[in-house]
């Protein structure tokens, strides 16, 4: 599928200037811009969904775990003393 963008001259020169900086051609630098955004705004979706997810199961249950649980928890990876993910409570 052939998509045609209309970009100003001075976004044009920019992109022009990367490219031969980088060896590479315009189109390839725009098609990697255009992919990086939208894996990024798909994960940025995708992690608003699960955080909304994560809010009703929150109110349905009530269990959760404190920010110092949590730290405490991280802060134990890669140590001798590393722990288990601490179990949700009310």
């Amino acid at each position: 599928m052939a998509i045609s963008v209309k970009i100003d001259d001075d976004l044009k020169s920019r992109v022009q200037r990367l490219a031969e900086s980088r060896r590479r051609s315009s189109h390839w630098i725009m098609r990697e811009a255009i992919e990086q955004y939208v894996e990024r705004e798909e994960a940025r979706a995708s992690f608003r969904a699960e955080a909304q997810e994560s809010w009703v199961a929150y109110r349905e249950t009530g269990l959760h775990l404190t920010g110092q649980e949590v730290r405490d928890w991280l802060g134990s990876w890669g140590t001798e003393e590393e722990t288990e993910v601490p179990t949700c409570h009310e």
